[in-house]
């Protein structure tokens, strides 16, 4: 069973949907300095406000933005929900535990002006009514809630490749007859104080920008944002007369079972990945017109994934990043991808890789807008624990 886009909602430091596709064709960058957090360095960062943006206020948009755009009225009972987010609710969650330290501070200096013995304090610092609310599946029940669904309801969590996870979980449920539509992809608001310094710990943000796949790359840049897609039957939507923007083709699934932060440099769990996908979307490697890759600009990630582009597709193939203009959006990331596969797809364009100055490797790196022909792209996510992931969009038959 074919299934096709009939609508994307995307927001991210360059914008919506429209206006981030334009943007990134002109080689802008949503990335800047910022300083959220008064207690930690100035650094660059994606934000899509001056403050870091909340979770269910990101799905509430771009859930809003797929909708209007598939032509869609509420309430939609039967329809799927497949949101994740690899880091979920952690804003809300560290500014609870803020809140409880700074009420136990309070309570023990008032103890102490009153010269009282100590008491000990057993409670946790996160009421449970609040943390419920925080629970990592809470951003899909809400989607649900919001379109009035009954339907299955998933919230995928498997780190940045969290995006087309959750876009295959929905293909599935539209295969096996569950349901003829649902809405599909991932949203992050990874701009915290723990994040920031985890990562900052391990080494792994730029200082001064972004630059997949460059000779120079330095870290990738922490950006905020997410892509939200309504899938449908191919028959549901000729049906009702919806605009297609492609179809998802093919995806493939593997994880390494090796490092707690690092691919397997072996590449044969991603190699795996990639060859399911292009399987199962009855196409070979000739077949893929422009690769999206994941592209963090890490040492590592970066070779690793050059290698094996290198090892399967044809030299000639287009190869771009987009995360030196949206910054590295977690596990929202590959859904942004999908995005702007079937953006490419829609208007035969190819996005530069935006912050490259120096190609590191021997690739067809797109390096400012071109027109290319765009039948089928595929888009690939890599993440902590060596999941992989790799997605065939294709153009309407």
């Amino acid at each position: 069973m074919d299934v096709v886009v009939t609508g994307i909602g995307l927001v991210s430091g360059l914008g919506t949907l429209e206006t981030g596709w334009k943007r990134l064709l002109s080689g802008e960058s949503g990335i800047d300095l910022h300083q959220p957090f008064l207690e930690l360095e100035r650094r660059p960062l994606a934000l899509i406000s001056t403050k870091p943006a909340d979770l269910i206020t990101l799905i509430r948009q771009v859930l809003t933005d797929a909708l209007q755009d598939a032509n869609l009225t509420l309430p939609l009972p039967d329809c799927g929900i497949a949101i994740g987010s690899s880091r979920g609710f952690q804003g809300n969650l560290e500014q609870l535990a803020r809140e409880g330290r700074r009420k136990k501070e309070e309570g023990r200096r008032k103890r102490e002006e009153r010269r009282e013995l100590p008491i000990p304090d057993c409670q946790l610092p996160i009421p449970n009514s609040q943390f419920v609310n925080f629970l990592p599946h809470m951003g899909a029940i809400a989607a649900a809630r919001a379109i009035g669904s009954t339907g299955p309801v998933l919230a995928p969590m498997a780190a940045c490749a969290t995006g087309i996870w959750s876009i295959a979980r929905a293909v599935d449920l539209i295969r096996t007859g569950e349901c003829q539509r649902a809405i599909a992809g991932a949203v992050e608001a990874p701009i915290t104080p723990l994040t920031l310094a985890g990562f900052s710990r391990m080494g792994a943000l730029a200082n001064t920008g972004c630059y997949p796949f460059d000779e120079n790359r330095e870290g990738f840049v922490l950006g905020e944002g997410g892509a939200l897609f309504v899938l449908e039957s191919a028959e549901l939507a000729r049906r009702r007369g919806a605009k297609i923007y492609g179809r998802v083709s093919g995806f493939g699934l593997t994880n390494d079972a090796c490092y707690a932060t690092s691919p397997d440099l072996g590449g044969k769990s991603a190699i795996a990945a990639v060859n399911q996908c292009l399987k199962r979307s009855n196409l070979a490697a000739v077949d893929i017109d422009f690769i999206h890759a994941h592209g963090t600009a890490t040492e590592l990630n970066d070779r690793h994934e050059a290698l094996l582009i290198e090892k399967l597709f044809d030299r000639e193939v287009a190869v771009s990043s987009t995360k030196g203009a949206t910054g590295h959006t977690l596990g929202a990331s590959g859904a942004l991808g999908v995005a702007f596969c079937l953006m490419s797809i829609k208007y035969q364009m190819l996005p530069p890789c935006v912050g490259m100055k120096k190609p590191g490797f021997e690739l067809d790196f797109v390096r400012c807008a071109r027109s290319a022909i765009v039948r089928n792209a595929v888009c690939l996510s890599f993440g902590f624990g060596g999941q992989n992931a790799a997605i065939v969009l294709s153009g309407e038959c």
